[in-house]
């Protein structure tokens, strides 16, 4: 499947002269070694209006990016294991206020850190049960090992969690180790960057009686038209993976990370193992933005889409106020965070030319997507670069592209 512009850019209110601006400026990041290629896409309406792709997808073989480069796309995996979860939703299986206990009874008594070291950590008993909304909304008190900002995290790193889990260990191994750690904070009380959606995709495998990897294929890629997204392949197609040089931040070629993504995995990791396409992604935003329907396929309703992408943070605060400063794939002033998605809050605080109702998520080797229901506006970056806070990227796509909608 490729991706080509399909309607002329001023007919959908954006000026030809400066989408141009998008390719010159990140054209300077191959030019000057900081991203070894990329992949943009920008839609209006369900209509192409920008599809542009530069350097390369493995520097050292000469291989350039193509339309149909495949990408690690870590985290973007996110929101797909929400929309999974809200199809059970959909067919009540379930409440949002429900104890994940009721279904992971490895979760039926979580200890809360209290304070101590990794070693010998005082907990107490959690006074709330971890319910299904807390791992849609990160707000379930789990953590990632790659924080490196508390005892807890420094837990899961002893556990073979950082970036990735222990080989042989399949997803219901995971969860099950992650139950017997202790929980950052009360459920409910904080938000904090998790494994909750790892968490969310065991449930959804209890729930369905399906592995995540044959739901996803099933009753999400299959009727979206999605044909080349999945857990790891083995595809020349696929990119090769970078992390930046200490000091010049130039793209260096890191073969242990770039092993994620190639072969089947140990296990079907929710929030961030899929490897997918910008044709793909593409089908997914478009998926989003008609509210739950594509192509005469719906498999959300449109009031359940609402329900998602709207701030699920109590007191409608952004996550400046109540989320942790640790590393997350959004900025935390005026972003909020719903079911599977941050939210763009205040525009204004958040220093963006995006609409209020913005929702997105990223991606830990520096992809991006955001849909725009106040316009129409959908956008996707594609790259191989970890970790995605090494440049600005995000905060510089969103700025081009509504510079140039004039209309």
């Amino acid at each position: 499947m490729t991706l080509k512009v399909n309607t002329d850019p001023a007919e959908s209110g954006f000026d030809a002269n400066r989408l141009e601006r998008i390719d010159r400026h990140f054209a300077r990041y191959v030019d000057d070694g900081l991203l070894p290629g990329w992949q943009i896409v920008v839609g209006r309406h369900g209509n192409v209006v920008h599809s542009s792709r530069a350097g390369h997808r493995d520097v050292e073989a000469g291989l350039p990016v193509e339309s149909g480069t495949l990408w690690r796309i870590f985290s973007m995996t996110k929101p797909v294991t929400s929309v999974a979860a809200m199809m059970l939703f959909e067919e009540g299986a379930f409440d949002l206020t429900d104890p994940i206990a009721r279904w992971l009874p490895e979760f039926a008594e979580p200890r809360v850190y209290v304070k101590g070291s990794a070693l010998r950590p005082a907990t107490e008993p959690a006074t709330e049960p971890i319910r299904v909304w807390h791992l849609l909304s990160h707000t379930s008190g789990l953590t990632y090992g790659f924080h490196h900002a508390h005892p807890v995290d420094a837990m899961y790193r002893a556990a073979g969690f950082e970036w990735g889990a222990p080989p042989g260990l399949d997803l219901a191994g995971c969860v099950a180790k992650w139950a017997e750690l202790p929980l950052v904070f009360q459920p409910g009380s904080e938000w904090n960057y998790s494994v909750s959606t790892d968490v969310l995709g065991r449930f959804v495998e209890v729930v369905s009686g399906q592995s995540l990897d044959e739901f996803f294929r099933e009753r999400i890629f299959t009727p979206l038209g999605m044909t080349d997204t999945s857990f790891g392949v083995d595809d020349e197609r696929l990119g090769a993976l970078y992390i930046p040089e200490p000091g010049t931040r130039r793209a260096v070629r890191n073969e242990a990370f770039g092993k994620v993504g190639r072969g089947r995995p140990d296990y079907w990791s929710g929030g961030g193992g899929l490897v997918s396409t910008a044709a793909d992604y593409h089908r997914f935003t478009q998926f989003l933005l008609r509210g739950g329907e594509l192509d005469g396929v719906r498999l959300l309703g449109p009031r359940t889409v609402a329900l998602m992408t709207a701030n699920h943070l109590p007191g409608d605060v952004d996550l400046e106020a109540y989320g942790r400063p640790l590393f997350a794939e959004m900025p935390f002033h005026g972003f909020g965070f719903g079911l599977g998605f941050s939210v763009l809050t205040d525009p204004v605080k958040a220093k963006t030319l995006s609409s209020k109702g913005e929702y997105a998520w990223g991606g830990a080797a520096s992809t991006a997507f955001w849909v725009d229901p106040a316009t129409g506006v959908t956008a996707l970056f594609f790259t191989q670069l970890l970790p995605s806070s090494t440049h600005p990227i995000r905060q510089e796509l969103r700025n081009l592209v509504y510079q140039a909608l004039v209309g």
